[in-house]
C-alpha cells in the first residue's frame, strides 16, 4: 500500500506523481470483503430518505457555535444568509485569473444545494437517479450504511479494491497516462479550473457504470466522484505503520485525525478522485492518492460506496 513512481513519468508535476502522505510504501493484509460495484446513486439514497425521513447535513442551517470551533479564534460571524442550509458548488473561472492559489475562486457556498439539487440546476430527480449521490457528508454516508447493513470501506480496503489485483501501478488500469487514452474514467480534459472540453463525454458528473470496470469488476473506482472512507486522516499514519516493521492487518486508520497545517482541523480520508481531477492539479485518480475532508462537509464531487464483511 502506498505511492508508486514508475519509469516514464519524469515530466509530470510533483502533485501528479505523488504526495508525501502516500509514503512510505508498506505491507497490508485485508480480510475478504464485498464491495458495491458502483457508487451509491441518487435513486438509492432517495429510497433511504423515503423510508426513514432522513435529513442530510446540507439541509440544516449552519450551527455557528459549532462552526467557529473549527476556525481561528476571533473569526467574525458571517452574515446570516451565509449560514442558511446549503453546500459547495463548483464553477469554472476566467482564465486570466490566477485561481490555483485559492480554491475559493472556484467553489461557492450556495443555499438550497443538497443531494436533491447537487449542482444548483434544479433538475428533475428522476432524470438524475443514476448519478452518484453527492453533497453527502460522512455522517450522512454512515446513516445510509447502517440502514443497508453495510459500512464504509477503510482506506486500505479502498486501495486494495482500486488496484484490482495489480501491483506497482499508478492507476487501476496500469501505468498508461490519461493523456494517452481518454475514456478510462470521468476526469477533466482541459485546463483546471478554467475549462473542461468533455472529451470523455461528460463535462461534469456522469451516471454510474459509464466507463470500463477495473479487474475486480468495480466501476468508477477512479474518477467521477471522490468517495468517503471510514478512516480518520493523518499524514503520518503510513510512517507510523512502517516503523512497526510488521504487516498491518486490517488497518483502520489513526485513532484520531491529525494535521500538520492546522491543529484544529478534523478530517476523514476520501479516495478515488473525481470529474474535476487533472494531472496539472491533483491527479486524484491514482491508486495511492489520498485527500481529506471535514466529516460534516458535502461537495458536488464527493460521494461514497459501501462494503460488507464476508462472514
Amino acid at each position: 500500500m502506498g505511492g508508486d513512481l514508475p519509469d516514464g513519468f519524469e515530466n509530470m508535476s510533483k502533485s501528479a506523481l505523488a504526495q508525501a502522505d502516500e509514503f512510505p510504501k508498506h505491507r497490508v493484509q485485508v480480510s475478504d470483503f464485498y464491495m458495491d460495484e458502483n457508487e451509491v446513486t441518487i435513486g438509492d439514497f432517495h429510497a433511504f430518505v423515503e423510508a426513514t425521513n432522513y435529513k442530510t447535513v446540507a439541509e440544516y442551517d449552519v450551527d455557528w457555535e459549532m462552526l467557529k470551533k473549527q476556525l481561528p479564534e476571533g473569526t467574525p460571524k458571517p452574515d446570516e444568509n451565509l449560514l442558511k442550509a446549503g453546500s459547495l458548488v463548483f464553477h469554472y473561472v476566467p482564465e486570466p485569473l490566477n485561481s490555483t492559489e485559492n480554491p475559493g475562486n472556484w467553489w461557492t457556498f450556495t443555499t438550497g444545494i443538497n443531494w436533491r439539487n447537487p449542482d444548483g440546476q434544479n433538475r428533475n430527480l428522476e432524470d438524475i437517479r443514476d448519478w452518484p449521490v453527492t453533497q453527502i457528508s460522512w455522517y450522512d454516508a454512515i446513516a445510509y450504511a447502517k440502514w443497508t447493513g453495510k459500512r464504509l470501506p477503510t482506506e486500505a480496503e479502498f486501495e486494495y479494491a482500486m488496484r484490482g489485483g495489480k501491483s506497482n501501478n499508478m492507476y487501476p488500469w496500469g501505468n498508461q497516462k490519461l493523456s494517452e487514452n481518454i475514456g478510462l474514467g470521468n476526469f477533466l480534459q482541459g485546463d483546471f479550473p478554467y475549462t473542461n472540453t468533455g472529451e470523455d463525454g461528460f463535462e461534469n458528473i456522469a451516471p454510474v457504470k459509464q466507463f470500463p470496470p477495473n479487474s475486480y469488476g468495480l466501476y468508477d473506482m477512479s474518477g467521477n466522484v471522490w468517495e468517503w472512507t471510514a478512516d480518520w486522516y493523518s499524514p503520518l499514519y503510513y510512517t507510523e505503520l512502517a516503523e512497526q516493521d510488521i504487516i498491518a492487518v486490517n488497518p483502520k486508520g489513526p485513532e484520531q485525525s491529525k494535521e500538520v497545517y492546522d491543529s484544529r482541523a478534523v478530517n476523514k480520508s476520501v479516495r478515488g478522485g473525481s470529474f474535476l481531477c487533472h494531472d496539472s492539479w491533483c491527479s486524484g485518480y491514482r491508486n495511492s492518492r489520498r485527500m481529506r475532508l471535514s466529516p460534516d462537509t458535502g461537495m458536488q464531487h464527493i460521494g461514497f460506496r459501501l462494503v460488507k464483511d464476508v462472514n
